[in-house]
């Protein structure tokens, strides 16, 4: 085994170094190379690992397997050599952020409720944290209000590595029993934890923390969260999304959800007067059809409920089948077809198959669409 220095542990705001090529193995994809020191952070305890360059080589992944730090890279350096390295600082310190704003919102949680952390990860996006316990949104709020105040108490990131009987007696989370020496992260007054990842060094430096949305998750919750410079993005997003609304509503930007209430409103008053027009409208064509026999049926603009309850009020005073076919944008036909104490099922099948449909239902009532043109459809019937 090929031990590396952990430069990330000594400084966590070291971003570029020089380094010894230890060993370089070519796999399938790339090649993986073992350095006498790095700064590369790899993939572990839900948070991702670092990127960035060795020499001319890209680094996409770093791993610790059997006790060795590999970096998987795009191109071989040779051994012996010394190269330059420069991790993705702009990410790393993202990583930073969400890893310890998650610390301090899982610390609160664990104090004021008695909640564990039972699930952690940090995605590009979002970062997940599952608790084996169920809170409100009343709580939800009160916990944001309070990791916040703490953040901006700007307090030192404390890191210590305590023996084995102070471990003892130290009062700390841990997701399972460690052995060995254990790093302990504390965020006084906050959170005590046995963690591995990178932090940042003083609280303050987290900036702030958002948490987004809550779910049911097994016996607890799933909750989404974000820190530092992706709640400033999010704030960004959301504030020209409100901006649009507001621009399209002719609303101020502090009155848009009521701009929103009174076009609903409008827009629930104009569906029903649509459905009472429509109404009529079927009525009126029913009558047309009275005692006509069979009759086929085209209207343009109508949504497929429309074509179904055409059909129906069609079918009731025509004494014999009514079909129903309405275009849809793409050039397809939605239709629905119907024949008091009729069994269609026969003759859909061969609409369907002649004319390039699907669509099914009751012996007497069917729906569907085909893929053809209204003289092909109207073909067909005649035939």
């Amino acid at each position: 085994m090929t031990e590396t220095r952990r430069l990330y542990y000594e400084d966590v705001y070291k971003k570029e170094f020089t380094a010894t090529v230890l060993e370089c193995r070519e796999r399938k994809k790339g090649f993986a190379v073992i350095l006498d020191e790095s700064a590369f952070y790899p993939e572990g305890g839900g948070q991702p690992s670092d990127v960035g360059i060795l020499g001319d080589a890209q680094v996409t992944e770093v791993h610790e397997k059997d006790g060795e730090l590999l970096h998987y890279i795009d191109k071989a350096l040779e051994v012996g050599t010394r190269v330059e390295g420069k991790i993705d600082w702009a990410r790393r310190f993202d990583l930073m952020q969400q890893h310890s704003g998650e610390h301090m919102v899982s610390g609160i949680i664990h104090e004021k409720y008695g909640y564990d952390n039972v699930g952690f990860h940090m995605g590009s996006d979002v970062i997940t944290v599952d608790l084996n316990g169920m809170l409100d949104d009343a709580q939800l709020a009160e916990i944001e209000r309070e990791v916040n105040e703490r953040v901006w108490e700007d307090k030192e990131v404390l890191i210590t590595y305590p023996t084995a009987d102070e471990l003892e007696v130290l009062d700390y989370r841990s997701k399972k029993e460690l052995t060995g020496q254990v790093r302990i992260v504390t965020f006084p007054g906050v959170d005590v934890c046995a963690c591995c990842g990178t932090h940042v060094t003083h609280t303050g430096e987290i900036g702030m923390v958002k948490l987004l949305s809550v779910v049911k998750f097994h016996d607890g919750i799933r909750m989404e969260m974000i820190c530092g410079k992706r709640v400033l993005d999010y704030l960004n997003m959301v504030n020209e999304q409100n901006h649009q609304i507001s621009m399209k509503l002719s609303a101020k930007m502090d009155r848009t959800a009521e701009a929103v209430q009174r076009l609903q409103d409008e827009n629930f008053r104009m569906k029903g007067l649509v459905a009472r027009m429509e109404e009529e409208m079927f009525r009126a064509e029913a009558k047309k059809w009275e005692g006509a026999g069979s009759v086929l049926i085209f209207k343009e603009g109508l949504e497929a409920d429309s074509v179904r309850k055409l059909a129906d009020v069609v079918m009731n005073t025509c004494e014999g089948c009514c079909a129903v076919f309405s275009r849809n944008e793409d050039g397809s036909y939605k239709y629905a077809m119907g024949e008091i104490d009729g069994d269609l099922r026969q003759y859909t099948k061969e609409m369907n198959a002649a004319l390039n449909g699907r669509g099914g239902g009751k012996p007497f009532f069917v729906q569907g669409s085909v893929q053809a043109t209204e003289d092909e459809i109207r073909n067909f019937f005649e035939k």
